[in-house]
């Protein structure tokens, strides 16, 4: 059985392919993974093939941002890697799972018609497939809708903005490959019955217009130590609060504030350097600065994690029963930043520019013993199982298609 896998991002879209990806193989599946080229050293570190999809994630994220006009042409020259560098990686394969963009997302399943091999769909947060129950996230360089629009109205809106800025190119990729061409965009991209790679204490999945199956966030256990350096630090003195926005571009001075505030609430600091660069202000004994480290082994030694409210790293947190300042920067973050709020974990920074005052004042909400009893007593709720549901679910699947 062989599957590949697809996604379109940063680490924080990569990462849960990878728990996928090893969870197949221990079951038997042969696997490889189109990818952004930065994800090269972490599947290699995986043990899973890597077909580089496309520029670096990395650039693409500290580049100048997009403006509305560019929607289009960024979309399609999404779709047209995919188009390129796909087919030839899906050859002989039983099952084809994407995640990410849209965009790309369709065109890996144009590949997969084309092939005809069963293809799925998975997605890390509840609030991205269409439901009466909430809004969608904003189409880039639209308008803002009339005051009153429900949630539906404003879902079909959302697909009839992706029709018209990618429509043309899908579908005249489409015809080259002797596909019908697509109109109901997001029925196509999303399938009917997607996977939810999010746990449902964190993140539940409430009614959708799909048959939605919640598998539980996919995630690899990680053994990794940590560096000497940090595991002297964390000796050293009583537990720090950690701060890093992943991938993210970081809130304007955001290490000075982030030291600062911590400082106020008498606590060290752990700063990750992220792929935006961040360095501490100053070099003093309280403070250390970090890369790329095992979150599942550091969030459980600090006081508090602070955070931009991605899904691996809120799902991480949470596991850990570390209490949570979540800062979102865009997307599905405010959401994720109101569940951590909403299940006493942790606080919901207002807005995505903190000053010294708010997020130490969102600090002390985390670091309270109420606050710290909450988050140990949802941790032993948080599922870790997701990987195996889904894989086991993609191989019955694909193994019922294959002709006797």
């Amino acid at each position: 059985m062989r599957v590949l896998l697809s996604t379109s991002g940063s680490r924080g879209d990569v990462e849960p392919m990878v728990a996928l990806a090893v969870r197949l193989r221990e079951l038997g599946a042969e696997v490889r993974m189109c990818a952004s080229p930065d994800s090269a050293d972490r599947l290699a570190e995986a043990g899973v093939p890597l077909v580089p999809v496309g520029r670096s994630a990395r650039s693409v994220m500290n580049g100048a941002r997009p403006r509305p006009e560019d929607a289009p042409r960024l979309a399609a020259e999404a779709m047209a890697e995919q188009f390129e560098t796909v087919p030839a990686a899906a050859e002989g394969c039983d099952a084809v799972v994407a995640t990410g963009v849209l965009a790309a997302a369709v065109a890996v399943r144009s590949v997969a018609e084309a092939q005809g091999i069963p293809y799925f769909y998975g997605f890390y947060c509840p609030i991205f497939v269409p439901s009466p129950h909430y809004p969608p996230p904003p189409p880039l360089g639209e308008p803002s809708a009339a005051d009153g629009a429900g949630n539906r109205e404003l879902w079909d809106r959302n697909n009839r903005h992706a029709l018209r800025r990618f429509g043309d190119p899908l579908n005249r990729r489409r015809a080259e490959l002797g596909l019908p061409p697509v109109e109901d965009v997001f029925g196509y991209g999303f399938t009917d019955r997607p996977l939810l790679a999010a746990d449902p204490v964190l993140a539940p999945l409430r009614p959708t217009d799909l048959a939605v199956v919640q598998t539980g966030a996919w995630i690899t256990p990680d053994d990794r130590p940590l560096p000497a350096d940090l595991t002297a630090f964390l000796e050293a003195g009583p537990p720090p609060v950690y701060v890093g926005f992943g991938s993210m571009r970081a809130p304007a001075d955001a290490a000075r504030v982030a030291v600062d505030a911590i400082r106020a609430q008498g606590c060290r600091v752990i700063l990750s350097r992220g792929w935006a660069g961040l360095a501490l202000p100053e070099d003093h004994a309280d403070c250390i600065a970090v890369g790329e480290v095992n979150h599942q082994a550091l969030f459980r030694r600090v006081a508090a994690v602070v955070h931009h409210g991605g899904v691996g790293t809120t799902t991480a947190a949470a596991r850990a029963g570390a209490p949570q300042v979540v800062v979102p920067q865009l997307v599905d973050q405010p959401y994720l930043a109101g569940r951590v709020a909403a299940l006493g974990i942790g606080a919901a920074h207002d807005g995505p520019t903190p000053t010294v005052e708010s997020l130490s004042a969102a600090l002390a909400t985390a670091l309270s013993p109420r606050t710290r009893e909450r988050a140990a007593a949802v941790a032993g709720t948080i599922r870790a199982d997701g990987a195996t549901v889904a894989a086991r679910l993609l191989l019955d699947v694909a193994e019922s298609a294959v002709p006797a």
